[in-house]
């Protein structure tokens, strides 16, 4: 089984950043997804949520500013096998201009009523549709 976290940030409009990604990656490669990646040896799915924010985007947030919005497991077929998922979520203040894309294509702010639209990396599919309709994204939204 594969663990790994991901990131919905939620910017000051509700807008969720995602991240394009290119045609390289072995999972989900030309679809749209949250930052994230595996949890190492060692490491909590939230210690690896803020690890890969900062790598995958430059975004440093403080401990304690991630909430657990929650974790899942299901079958990856490129993989062959489950995938566990831990999805953190938080409020940022921050625009496009502030985020780096250090993989994929391009690290952009999503509108939430068009990201259903896009082809979405499997764990994207399976978690958004929740996460626009829990109560946590609309107190921060």
């Amino acid at each position: 089984m594969h663990r790994f976290s991901s990131v919905a940030i939620v910017d000051t409009r509700g807008w969720i950043l995602l991240q394009e990604r290119d045609e390289h990656p072995p999972v989900d490669p030309e679809c749209w997804g949250f930052p994230g990646g595996g949890v190492e040896e060692g490491e909590t799915f939230e210690d690896a949520a803020y690890r890969e924010l900062e790598e995958e985007t430059g975004i440093r947030l403080d401990p304690g500013t991630l909430r657990l919005h929650s974790q899942f497991t299901f079958f990856s077929e490129s993989c062959g096998e489950n995938d566990t998922c831990g999805l953190y979520v938080a409020h940022v203040d921050l625009t496009d201009d502030d985020v780096e894309c250090h993989e994929g294509r391009q690290m952009v702010f999503v509108d939430p009523g068009a990201a259903g639209g896009l082809p979405l990396a499997t764990s994207a599919r399976l978690a958004l549709p929740d996460l626009l309709s829990s109560d946590l994204y609309a107190g921060i939204a």
